[in-house]
């Protein structure tokens, strides 16, 4: 233990020189290091930069192109959109995913008819919101004339372009629909100023066009108009507005495609009269109401609306033709302010099964669905199931040709229709009517009702279809007599991919041969053989009064 007590001791003695001896050969390394990088002094070396040349600003180049250019000469006339709407009592809130969009119901009409909704939205087992979003710029979600987040006054924004130099302008009528105020701001107007306060010269909300009016005291730039037939898939395009409030904004694509629809998409442009022009051209919130010009400085559409999951761009925009617009602007700057449409009174089925034509003998028409009592089709004779062909001697392509022009037609005047009926051909002689009057006829009609009592078939039949008799209850409401009653239909099996076809609804005709009862049915069912084309004349029984589907496809 006395050996151990004395080496601790000699330790404790020695141990601050052992400190000493190590920090003194460390500030020695750090001072040769300091040495060796920077200099006995520590200061950096001087650069000698007396041979570097300054550099230059050249002189403007212009480098112009055809974008440059519209920029240019179309830029001036567009006009950014503000607009304030003030809280309205009601009794309460309501949220809209898609304020303007519209439920698809099935059916054609050639004046637009009852059963279109409101809230349409995409479906999936995803759950994505596949939908079509009108430009509502900071205002969100929320629909026109909507409150804000608070319940208080809603701003909203848009686009516009000048067609006339007296001020008048034209925009989507979502911009400015239920707007307390509205504020029109010149490109040449100063940063920061609200801008010119516009009125409502007309509204037209079948193709969501509005004409606005602002007194400036001067002649305002304009638009060159163009013919929107003349665009073809894959020509330049420029869209120019004000995403985001971002004004003068100016992108570029192509057009993608044309004379799209958007019926069944739950969107804004399900209804009859409106068939865009597509494009990559990017377009964002804001930007509705906005030009998409061509390459020749000409407007050939106005930006309505674009496909989005995101609430942005994601290259699929829609613009409605400027040949619409013009027919729409010309109408609600007349006297009236308001755009009339022509009408016959029928119902048409929209998308049919190339198997119908070919069960019934045609290749392009329009099969009549439904034919409104006491109007121009029904006084000519035309009836259900007539297949009109022609108008004036002129080929019918379909149901939107027909939709066009009948209802560009002044009312009161003629139209000769040629249409099939029973194989055979005719002609009939309608007076136009005013759409407005269709419309009203339609939504004061009746739909029948009923239950499903009945006795139902054995299994299924190898279309996949499982049916009754039509209860005598229901067919007496719905106005029917005969037929079968759908009462399931198999996963899988043909009928289930049968567009159109659903439980509840009442079979009539089986490839044109009446259907009176189960055994019929099921007789008729029995004859048919891989490849042969089945057409099925459905009613809605609950709905009897919106006319007959023709449901068809070929058996696999």
């Amino acid at each position: 233990m006395n050996i151990w007590k004395v080496w601790i001791d000699k330790f404790r003695t020695r141990r601050l020189g052992f400190t000493f001896a190590i920090l003194a050969t460390l500030s020695a390394g750090i001072l040769i290091g300091s040495v060796v990088a920077h200099g006995v002094d520590g200061k950096e070396a001087k650069v000698d930069s007396s041979d570097a040349q300054p550099l230059q600003v050249p002189n403007p180049v212009n480098l112009s192109t055809t974008f440059t250019k519209i920029a240019k000469d179309v830029g001036p006339a567009v006009v950014n959109i503000n607009t304030v709407s003030y809280p309205k009592n009601s009794t309460g809130r309501h949220f809209q995913g898609n304020p303007q969009g519209q439920g698809d119901n099935g059916q054609g009409d050639e004046q637009e008819g009852p059963g279109q909704g409101q809230q349409g939205q995409g479906q999936g087992d995803n759950g994505m919101q596949d939908f079509f979003n009108h430009f509502f710029g900071f205002g969100g979600p929320q629909g026109p004339g909507s409150e804000g987040p608070d319940g208080g006054e809603r701003m909203a924004l848009g686009s516009g372009f000048i067609v006339d130099p007296r001020g008048y302008i034209i925009t989507n009528n979502h911009v400015v629909e239920k707007a307390d105020k509205i504020w029109v701001k010149l490109s040449t107007d100063p940063v920061g100023d609200q801008g010119h306060a516009a009125t409502v010269v007309g509204t037209d909300k079948s193709t969501d066009i509005a004409v606005l009016k602002i007194n400036v005291g001067s002649q305002l730039p304009t638009v060159k108009l163009g013919n929107s037939e003349g665009t073809q898939i894959g020509d330049w395009v420029v869209a120019i507005g004000s995403p985001f409030g971002l004004n003068q904004t100016v992108t570029a694509g192509i057009i993608s495609s044309e004379n799209r629809s958007l019926a069944g998409q739950g969107g804004p442009g399900s209804g009859e009269f409106q068939h865009f022009i597509q494009t990559d051209a990017a377009i964002n919130p804001g930007n509705s109401g906005g030009p998409l010009v061509n390459m020749d400085d000409q407007v050939i559409g106005m930006n309505t609306a674009i496909y989005t999951q995101s609430a942005g761009n994601e290259g699929i925009g829609f613009a409605m033709p400027s040949n619409t617009i013009a027919n729409v602007y010309n109408q609600l700057i007349g006297p009236e302010h308001k755009v009339v449409r022509g009408s016959i009174g029928i119902t048409f089925q929209a998308v049919m099964s190339s198997a119908v034509g070919h069960v019934y003998g045609f290749k392009n028409g329009v099969i009549i669905s439904s034919v409104t009592p006491g109007f121009p089709a029904d006084k000519a004779g035309l009836k259900p199931g007539d297949i009109i062909i022609t108008i004036d001697g002129r080929a019918i392509k379909g149901g939107d040709d027909l939709i066009n022009d009948i209802a560009g037609r002044k009312p009161g005047s003629t139209a000769t229709l040629g249409y099939i009926r029973d194989g055979k051909h005719a002609t009939a002689t309608v007076t136009i009517a005013d759409r407005t009057a269709m419309l009203a006829a339609l939504s004061n009609g009746n739909s029948p009702s009923g239950n499903s009592n009945g006795q139902q078939s054995n299994g299924t039949t190898k279309l996949g279809l499982g049916v009754s008799n039509v209860p005598p209850e229901m067919a007496s409401k719905a106005g029917i007599s005969g037929g079968v009653l759908i009462r399931s239909i198999r996963p899988g099996s043909f009928a289930d991919g049968l567009q159109g076809l659903a439980p509840g609804e009442v079979i009539l005709q089986m490839n044109r041969q009446s259907v009176t009862n189960v055994q019929q049915f099921q007789d008729l069912a029995s004859k048919l053989k891989p490849g042969d084309d089945v057409v099925f004349l459905v009613v809605d029984p609950q709905h009897a009064n919106m006319g007959n589907e023709y449901v068809g496809g070929t058996l696999p």
